[in-house]
This record gives structure tokens, C-alpha cells and sequence, in this order.
């Protein structure tokens, strides 16, 4: 009964904002009208399907926007033609239009930074990890750091972690850092460890991390969560062109995949000073909503100076990036009880609690929306026991406070999201890169409540989904895939893995569009196509809403705009 409560108070909810907004919406679509009348003509785009996500009028074959971007109709054709017969056209023939498309945790300076280091990712064996790194150096010679990223041993025949001397035979001296694919442990040669400048034998940890170490209390070279702060430490630090680099080729990706805004979890404020310059240039092909990178010089910008919002809407913070816990392939996620797989094994708290305390009744104080990264039923616990506190008598309100992944819950925990008005922000691909051995790690009764999509939907929770990229891959039709249909790229297994907890194709496209919007404080913008909001859309070759699950995963992109721009167009065939 509870549950259906909630559920029936989120409806009422949710239904009594659409209302205020059309109403805002048909007075701001007149004055949006006349403003693009006077700045310039509007555009009218035709299409054989546009899917608005806009409950009123789900389906329409044109719509016009203005000069600035903003959507002025949406209908059929004839009657949008004889509406604005002056209107530059742009018509997509038999394609079809859909929102654009907002990741709602993603990396985009680690996703630029992936072009220009070696790319690890699916390699199947250590052999092949060398054999990549050792072609990479070839080409990039000299003493710097080696880097890489994005090997998992997982996906190895013997799942082990590597060690220092497996880089040592290729790079004697040469430093060489290679950042794990969850981005939660890093693998180091000897070089890299004598660069440190301390003796890391012993049993000595550091506060939220671990340094693995073989049966003598050597260091192995593998390094998790903080641990890896003493690499960073050492590494020359980005300067500020490279940030701006690194962040315009993320950004350039991420647009050529479809998507149209990014909320970029964990950007330090150089970072985000970057991205300043980038946008005062006009250097932004989409929206980024950037959570500050924790208890940080960021959120004390935020606190000292206010939310922040670029002029050109293309650029916010307003939120911050804690952390619980760390990654559950590393064996790193905080659990309630030992790991199925490692005894005497529970996990790490990367911030202790009373340090999560501390930084979300900052954030409280401050009024910034907070994210916490938690993967493991002992991490989202915690989360939400921090969030009661924090939040107290506002946990009612529309604080809009989200859990980042949430991947692993007690099932006692699973209706708190709702009753708090928590938004759930995950991954659906990361349940298909660890559907082969998460099981093994957490047991079948912990399981139940993994991954569990399905279960919070219908518990009323919000749902705003992303890619974790590039942990995973920056396209979202991979996503899209993975949460209708819970199988691998071959389609296995038959019928999906706990295929109770996917979903439709229209629940995964909101989860990408709306409910992202959403979890950004930005539904009244973007996230669905109707009158007043930006025309943010994306030009598909197929229908995501009437293909089979299949093919979901073979979607083409042909052109991608923001605020009635075209910021990508696909090679002509």
C-alpha cells in the first residue's frame, strides 16, 4: 500500500507541474513567436516520426522553432507550412526525431583524455594489455609517463590482478600508469611506485583506499580509490590548454553519439574554469551540467559565489560529487557483508560517514543539489542515512538529492529512494559489462536487489540514466539496448539476465531524455520537444520506439542540434 501511495503522489505530483508549465509554456510559445518574428525567421523541421515525450502530443511530423532555438509548434505538416510559409526547411525525409539526449553521468574530460592515451578497453588477456601498451609507446616515445586506460581483469581467462613486474620486463624505467575501466584501481610498473618517494611494504593503507600487496608486504602495483592519489601526486599536473583540449574532444564525442546535454560528474574548478573559457567562446556544441568534484575548492566556489549558470544556458553547476564507496570490479563497493567471492572482504568507505556528513550539511546550507557515488548495499545505506540527516525536515521538498549508480541495494533500502524523493542516476550497460561475474561477487540473495531498474521504477522512483562513460561507452543506444533487453552485444543470454528488471523502450528513451532532464532541474528546457522549450533534438536513421529490442543497439545518428543548431552531421553514405 505504501508503495502504490507514493507511486500515486509522484503522479499527482509530476501531473500538477506538467499543468503549470503548459500554462507557461503557451504564454512564453507567443512571446518566442514574436521574439523570433523580429530576430530573424523560424525553421520547420519535417520528419516521417518526431516522439516529443510530451504525454499531450506524443507524435508529430513537424515543428518549428525560432532564431534562438525555441520551439514555437509542433504538428503535421500542411498545417505548420501554411503556419510559417517563410521558414527555412529542413527536412529529414523518412528519419525520425527524437529529443536530444542527456547522459546523466558522465566523464567528458576523461572521455577526451581516453583519445590521447592507450586505449585498453576489451582487451581479453594481460598479453593483449601488454601488446597494445607496448605498440602505443612505439609511436609515443620518450621518458614521460606512459598511461593508459580501461583494462579489466575480469575479462581475463585467469581474473587475477596484474602486478608491476608484468610492466617492468617492456618499461624498466619508463613511469607507466594504467587507470582500470571503472577508474577505481590503477595498475603501475616499479617506476611509477618509486616515483612516490615513500616505501609503500608494510600493512599501511591510506584513509579510503588500499594498496595491494603480495604475501611479503610488498606493493603489487595495483592501487584502489585514494591509493591512487599518490600517483596523481606525483604526475605532472594538466595545464590549461590541455583541459580545454581534453574537454572540447569529449564534448565532440559526445554529440557525435547524439547526445545533447552531459551531466559531467566530479569536475574540479580548473576544470570547470575551462570549461568557462571554452563557453565564453562559444565553444560548447552541448549542455554540460557539472557536479563539483566534492568537499572541495569547487564547492567552496559555489558556496562563496552561488549556484552558477553560464549566459548562454549551455553551462551550469550546481551540484556536487560525493563519494561512499568505491567500484564493485575492483572489489572496492562498501558492502554489508563480506564479498561472496573474497572473504573477510567488505569493501572500502572512500569518505568516511562523518565526512559525508559534513559535505552534504555543506551542501545543504549552501543549496547544492548533492550526488553520491555508491555502489555497494553498505555505500547507498550510508548515502541515505546521510541524506535523512542532512536534509531533515526538507527531505519533502524538491531537493532532487540523487544516488550515482546505485547499483547494489539491501532490499529493506529500496523503497527509501522513493519515500525521500531520491533520484536514482544509473548505468544500464554497466549491468551488462558485470552481468558474467557479478553474482559470483555479491551472492544470489544480494542479487535480488542489483541492477534493479524495474523495482525502483515501480517503486516511484525517478530514474535518470547514463553511461558512466568512459567506463562505458559514450553512445547511448548502447544503453538503450542494455536496459530493454539485458543481454550482451550477441544477444545473450536468451531472454536477458534477471530480465524482471528491464525495461520498455519508451521507459529507457525517457530515462535518457526527461528524467535526466529532470535530475538537472532542467524539464522545463529540455528533455522532451513542445512549446517554449530548446530545440535540442537528434536526427535518427530508425524509430528506437518500433525497431526490435535488437537492434536498438545499431541505431544510426544522422545529425544531432542544439537549440535548433546543428552541432553534428553523420558522413554522407
Amino acid at each position: 500500500m505504501r508503495r502504490r501511495l507514493t507511486q500515486s503522489l509522484a503522479l499527482v505530483w509530476e501531473w500538477g507541474n506538467r499543468m503549470r508549465y503548459r500554462a507557461l509554456a503557451l504564454v512564453l510559445g507567443m512571446f518566442v513567436a514574436n521574439a523570433g518574428a523580429a530576430e530573424g525567421g523560424p525553421t520547420l523541421l519535417t520528419a516521417s516520426r518526431i516522439h516529443t515525450m510530451d504525454v499531450a502530443t506524443p507524435v508529430a511530423t513537424a515543428m518549428a522553432y525560432d532564431a534562438d532555438g525555441r520551439i514555437l509548434a509542433l504538428g503535421n505538416v500542411e498545417t505548420l507550412a501554411r503556419r510559417y510559409p517563410d521558414a527555412t526547411r529542413i527536412d529529414a525525409g523518412n528519419a525520425t526525431v527524437i529529443p536530444g539526449l542527456i547522459d546523466a553521468h558522465g566523464h567528458l574530460g576523461d572521455l577526451g583524455e581516453t583519445q590521447l592515451i592507450a586505449d585498453l578497453v576489451g582487451a581479453d588477456s594481460k598479453a593483449e594489455v601488454l601488446d597494445r601498451l607496448r605498440a602505443f609507446a612505439s609511436k609515443n616515445p620518450g621518458e614521460g609517463w606512459l598511461l593508459g586506460n580501461g583494462w579489466d581483469q575480469n575479462d581475463w581467462d585467469e581474473k587475477q590482478f596484474p602486478s608491476a613486474a608484468d610492466l617492468d620486463a617492456l618499461f624498466p624505467q619508463r613511469p607507466v600508469w594504467l587507470l582500470r575501466v571503472d577508474g577505481h584501481a590503477g595498475w603501475s610498473n616499479t617506476a611509477a611506485l618509486r616515483a612516490i618517494g615513500r616505501d609503500l611494504s608494510g600493512d599501511w593503507h591510506p584513509d579510503g583506499g588500499k594498496v595491494l600487496r603480495d604475501s611479503a608486504g610488498k606493493p603489487t602495483g595495483i592501487l584502489v580509490d585514494s591509493a591512487m592519489d599518490l600517483i596523481d601526486a606525483v604526475r605532472p599536473a594538466a595545464d590549461a590548454a590541455h583541459l580545454e583540449r581534453v574537454l572540447a574532444l569529449g564534448m565532440q564525442a559526445a554529440v557525435a553519439a547524439g547526445l545533447t546535454g552531459v551531466h559531467d560528474a566530479g569536475v574540479p574548478l580548473a576544470e570547470m574554469q575551462a570549461y568557462q573559457r571554452l563557453a565564453d567562446r562559444g565553444a560548447m556544441p552541448l549542455r554540460v551540467y557539472a557536479l563539483a568534484d566534492g568537499n572541495k575548492e569547487a564547492l567552496d566556489w559555489l558556496c562563496r559565489d552561488g549556484l552558477y549558470r553560464h549566459a548562454d544556458g549551455r553551462l551550469q553547476m550546481r551540484a556536487v560529487k560525493l563519494f561512499a564507496d568505491g567500484a564493485l570490479g575492483s572489489r572496492g563497493a562498501a558492502m554489508l557483508e563480506d564479498y561472496s567471492d573474497d572473504h573477510g572482504n567488505r569493501g572500502l568507505l572512500v569518505m568516511s560517514a562523518d565526512e559525508l556528513a559534513a559535505a552534504a550539511a555543506k551542501a545543504k546550507r549552501c543549496g547544492v543539489q548533492v550526488g553520491t557515488h555508491a555502489i555497494g548495499d553498505r555505500g547507498n545505506r550510508l548515502s541515505l542515512d546521510t541524506y535523512a540527516k542532512a536534509l531533515g525536515k526538507d527531505a519533502g521538498s524538491d531537493h532532487r538529492w540523487r544516488i550515482e549508480h546505485a547499483q547494489v541495494l539491501s532490499l529493506q533500502d529500496l523503497p527509501r529512494l522513493a519515500d525521500m524523493g531520491v533520484i536514482a542516476s544509473m548505468q544500464p550497460t554497466h549491468a551488462t559489462s558485470d552481468m558474467p561475474w557479478a553474482e559470483e561477487r555479491v551472492g544470489a540473495a544480494r542479487i535480488a536487489g542489483a541492477y534493479a531498474w524495474r523495482q525502483m521504477r515501480d517503486a516511484g522512483v525517478r530514474l535518470a540514466l547514463g553511461s558512466d562513460f568512459p567506463v562505458e561507452s559514450v553512445e547511448p543506444r548502447l544503453g538503450l539496448y542494455a536496459a530493454v533487453t539485458r543481454a550482451d552485444a550477441s544477444g545473450k543470454p536468451a531472454g536477458g539476465w534477471l530480465p524482471g528488471e528491464k525495461l520498455t523502450a519508451y521507459e529507457a528513451l525517457r530515462g535518457f531524455t526527461l528524467d535526466a532532464a529532470y535530475a538537472g532541474f532542467a524539464e522545463t528546457e529540455v528533455g522532451s520537444l513542445e512549446v517554449g522549450k530548446r530545440a535540442d533534438f537528434v536526427i535518427l536513421a530508425e524509430d528506437p520506439l518500433a525497431v526490435p529490442d535488437a537492434q536498438l543497439r545499431t541505431l544510426h545518428v544522422r545529425a544531432t542540434y542544439v537549440d535548433g543548431k546543428q552541432v553534428f552531421a553523420a558522413p554522407a553514405q
